[in-house]
């Protein structure tokens, strides 16, 4: 064993090198980084390592595939049921699909609920039940019409594929508080939306930031089922890897695929016990099941309920971001071109008991506090029809929520015009969605920055505004 004395100054050093001559070091070094690390020692507040005081720690994205529409969702239009039927009176942008049809209503009644007077739809009868923990902004435009396009717009701010996705950036700027589980998982519920699995990649971001992907059934994630017989066998196997890993890293200089490559190869050994100890259900109780709709005669709210209910306990153990895709098999995307009515009946059948009960038992828990949870589509849908009975794509205007994590609750804000078309009041984009995630997870969207390809790059580039009337405080 080498010492220190023995290294010749002007010498290159390798890290292998260097680690034989320190040799002394390694239980310090070894200390230091379980003391760092959360999931062992670090006591540390969140904020010492974001740039302002943060309002949340986590984020539950609810993603609802293909586009719901505002004018049958979250924001009543009274004129569409006045001019229903009559050639829609505003001029009409150019749509996806060229079948335009006449001004079309909602079929479904609009109500007013909880202290706020929110008004929510027919559709949403449960999620309606937390409406003063909902924040309801009508104002959204994206700069895509077309599905796959906004998915990238949405998921990483850029139109093309090839970027981070926001919760790759999330949990690149504050780690994870789970050392057994990724930092940012995606619960595909069976529908993977068009665009593919570059809307949860990393891009030029490590590959230990994507996203990893859990399905439903017996094996949730791929290659983490152990292939050899104990795991001490499992453990030499790794660590050999891990020795091969290191002496390209050492011949080549510092790689971030390899590097990335270690680290997965860490945690997919970690998850191996981690990941059956989450998804088993059972030890929840009996309420519990019944509340997210485990046992309902519809299978889009069990697969749904499913995912909300092991997104709470991912979020338990510190998981930083938790994607949900909708369900397959029971109705198509909230893309009804036609037959809005049985298909916006289905999507929301699916979605609408799980979510409620998600917010409720977050709630209960002491946990929407600091769970930033976000309900949202691609865009919105025209209220004009498509057809006799659809609605098309309509990126110039639509409503998301959100609720918990520092925002305010039971508040209506921006606003479309009469029809619903057009955003008119405090127009946003999806840069300032954003912005305003990364506000509230305590992170100055213009401060976290990668250098890539000559430039500064971020998930805002250099757009987005942090929506500071939403927030708590």
């Amino acid at each position: 064993m080498q010492n220190m004395s023995e290294i010749t100054i002007g010498q290159p050093i390798t890290r292998r090198r260097l680690l034989s001559c320190a040799a002394n070091g390694f239980g310090a070094a070894a200390l230091t980084s379980l003391m760092s690390d959360p999931s062992y020692g670090w006591t540390g507040a969140v904020d010492s390592i974001t740039h302002h005081p943060p309002l949340a720690k986590n984020v539950i994205f609810l993603y609802m595939d293909g586009g719901p529409s505002a004018v049958d969702t979250f924001d009543p239009k009274p004129l569409l049921d006045k001019e229903n039927g009559q050639p829609f009176k505003m001029a009409i942008r150019p749509t996806q699909f060229d079948n335009v049809g006449t001004t079309l209503a909602s079929p479904w009644k609009f109500h007013q609920y909880g202290e706020s007077g929110l008004p929510v739809s027919e559709l949403f009868p449960e999620v309606a039940t937390c409406a003063d923990d909902l924040c309801i902004i009508h104002s959204m435009t994206s700069n895509f019409s077309e599905h796959t396009s906004a998915n990238y717009f949405l998921h990483t701010g850029h139109g093309l594929q090839g970027r981070p996705s926001m919760g790759s950036w999330i949990t690149y700027g504050l780690g994870s508080e789970c050392h057994d589980l990724p930092g940012f998982v995606v619960l595909n519920g069976g529908l993977i939306p068009p665009g593919g699995l570059e809307c949860f990649g990393s891009g030029f971001l490590p590959a230990s930031y994507q996203g990893s992907v859990f399905k439903a059934g017996t094996t949730p994630v791929a290659d983490v089922t152990p292939s050899e017989p104990t795991s001490a066998a499992q453990r030499r196997k790794l660590d050999l890897m891990r020795m091969l890993d290191g002496s390209l890293v050492d011949r080549i200089g510092p790689e971030d695929a390899i590097e990335s490559a270690i680290a997965n190869y860490e945690l997919a050994f970690r998850m191996q016990t981690a990941v059956p100890n989450l998804m088993d259900i059972s030890q929840e109780s009996k309420a519990t099941h019944e509340a997210y709709g485990l046992s309902h005669d519809w299978q889009g709210t069990k697969t749904f309920g499913n995912l909300c209910l092991i997104a709470r306990r991912m979020v338990e153990r510190g998981v930083r971001f938790v994607q949900l895709t909708c369900p397959g098999g029971s109705g198509d995307r909230w893309d009804q071109h036609s037959k809005l009515r049985d298909g916006h009946t289905k999507n929301a059948r699916s979605v609408d008991q799980p979510i409620a009960a998600l917010l409720k038992d977050l709630k209960s828990r002491g946990l929407l506090a600091e769970t930033l949870v976000v309900w949202m589509g691609e865009f919105g849908r025209t209220p004009f029809a498509q057809g006799k009975d659809g609605r098309d794509h309509n990126p110039f205007g639509f409503t998301f929520w959100m609720a918990g994590g520092g925002v305010r609750g039971g508040m209506r804000y921006g606003a479309t015009d009469e029809y619903g078309y057009h955003a008119i009041e405090n127009r946003l984009e999806i840069h300032d969605l954003h912005a305003t995630m990364l506000h509230l997870l305590g992170i100055d969207h213009t401060r976290l920055t990668v250098r890539h390809s000559a430039r500064d790059m971020r998930l805002t580039d250099v757009f987005g505004h942090v929506i500071h009337d939403i927030v708590d405080g």
